[in-house]
């Protein structure tokens, strides 16, 4: 087999076979073809697509080409989820102990943020003590006795992943549904799970932009989950604001232990009961959905998601205490209120520039190397549909950075549209992809 040959078959608009897909991607992850050979390859997949089965041929080829995660020694099924990016996403803190109250083992592997999106481990790292990096023994070991585990993800899990999105960085493929679609469902099938929930995001603080573009990515991770034998269910839901009112990692961390706690934003609790009863039912936990929700509403409203959380964190060497004391998370030294220029109601939000406002400010990476602030970050006091009077503060901005407040809080007050009448209320759940095994 000749590299040759696959890259002139693709281009040509023909389909690739299971062998020629294993034969790039085994190659290239172990430098025996060249990276212009594989560029040619990924930007004629750009121009000509993949079908469900090459797609799903790929995802394998991925998952085949490091380590895999063996899920079986802990009973029942066990059941990940998925975002693909968004501001102030603080949803897996908030949903993991909430699920795994419900019965439901958790055992997730997370990554940490880039540029204008927040990683879970990050933000986890807020907490004084807990422990991220867990060795495979430990977390299993730990989600059979306490019913869930959060760690970070290792550099053995889909080697080829990794060194693919980096050409695709380079090479202007990142935006192709098959390869982004492979390179997410990838990562979850080898973390071992037998069930997946994707939170597919889809707005101006998304990757995905339009709705149509976020459908077509759901359905095909929902295709390769029927292809390869596991259960999916991919749900839209809006990106053109934050997810609730916090932006940055131990921000987050205190606005998920309010939701925890019964309180917390409204958007935010809607999105984990909608991903976390959709999880109880790929778990084999409940057969409704309407039944299942009602039962998380219940964990929420008792304390019982609230106590699974503080497991959680004794269980990976966390300081309990900041759940009473939330003082004991990560403070930054200023403190800057960015005032409104007028009055009016928020019509809309530019998401992506908060991202990065929260970046500069100290809360993300511009590189995979950066260090973060975990202090750093956003209130946001208004959001759209919200009214704000003249000098009235629209969001506050911390951060242990005095030389970036000008730009920054520039940058935040554009972010900000403002009408004169009441926007129309957008929803948050776009669309719900579910789709059984064939």
């Amino acid at each position: 087999m000749h590299m040759y040959d696959v890259i002139l078959k693709k281009r040509n608009g023909a389909t690739l076979s299971r062998e020629e897909i294993e034969y790039f991607v085994h190659g290239y992850t172990a430098g025996k073809i060249p990276d212009y050979q594989v560029s040619a390859l990924l930007m004629a997949i750009y121009f000509k697509g993949m079908n469900e089965r090459e797609t799903a041929d790929l995802t394998m080829a991925i998952v085949n080409s490091g380590d895999k995660i063996d899920l079986s020694p802990i009973p029942g099924t066990k059941v990940d989820k998925h975002s693909t990016g968004g501001v102030g996403d603080k949803t897996t803190l908030v949903l993991a102990p909430l699920v795994a109250a419900a019965g439901v083992p958790v055992a997730k592997l997370s990554g940490r943020g880039l540029g204008h999106t927040g990683g879970t481990i990050d933000k986890l790292e807020s907490v004084p003590g807990f422990n991220v990096n867990i060795d495979p023994a430990g977390f299993i070991a730990q989600v059979r006795e306490t019913g869930i585990a959060l760690a970070a993800q290792t550099g053995r899990l889909c080697p080829a992943d990794k060194k693919l999105y980096g050409l695709r960085d380079v090479t202007a493929t990142v935006d192709s549904i098959p390869l982004i679609a492979s390179s997410v469902t990838s990562k979850k099938i080898a973390s071992g799970a037998d069930a997946i929930v994707l939170d597919v995001k889809c707005g101006n603080g998304a990757f995905m932009q339009t709705r149509e573009q976020a459908v077509a990515l759901a359905r095909a991770m929902v295709d390769i989950g029927k292809m390869v034998r596991r259960r999916m269910v991919a749900v839209v839901t809006d990106m053109n604001q934050p997810l609730g009112r916090t932006v940055g990692n131990a921000l987050e961390v205190r606005e998920a232990m309010e939701t925890l706690q019964g309180g917390g934003p409204e958007d935010l609790k809607e999105l984990c009961l909608t991903l976390g009863a959709h999880m109880l039912v790929l778990g084999d936990r409940e057969k409704d959905y309407a039944i299942a929700r009602r039962r998380l509403e219940q964990l929420l409203a008792s304390g019982g998601a609230r106590e699974k959380f503080r497991e959680l964190v004794r269980a990976q060497g966390g300081d309990v205490s900041v759940i009473e004391n939330p003082q004991k998370l990560p403070v930054a030294s200023l403190r800057h209120s960015v005032p409104a220029p007028v009055d009016g109601y928020i019509s809309g939000m530019n998401t992506m520039a908060i991202g990065r406002a929260a970046m500069l400010l100290g809360a993300g990476r511009a590189a995979a190397g950066d260090e973060i602030d975990h202090a750093a970050g956003i209130v946001l006091n208004k959001k759209p549909g919200e009214y704000v009077r003249r000098g009235e503060s629209l969001a506050v901005l911390h951060t242990n950075r005095e030389q970036v407040l000008a730009e920054v809080a520039e940058l935040v007050a554009e972010a900000f549209a403002l009408a004169g009448e009441t926007p129309a209320q957008r929803p948050l759940i776009l669309e719900t992809i579910n789709e059984a095994i064939g």
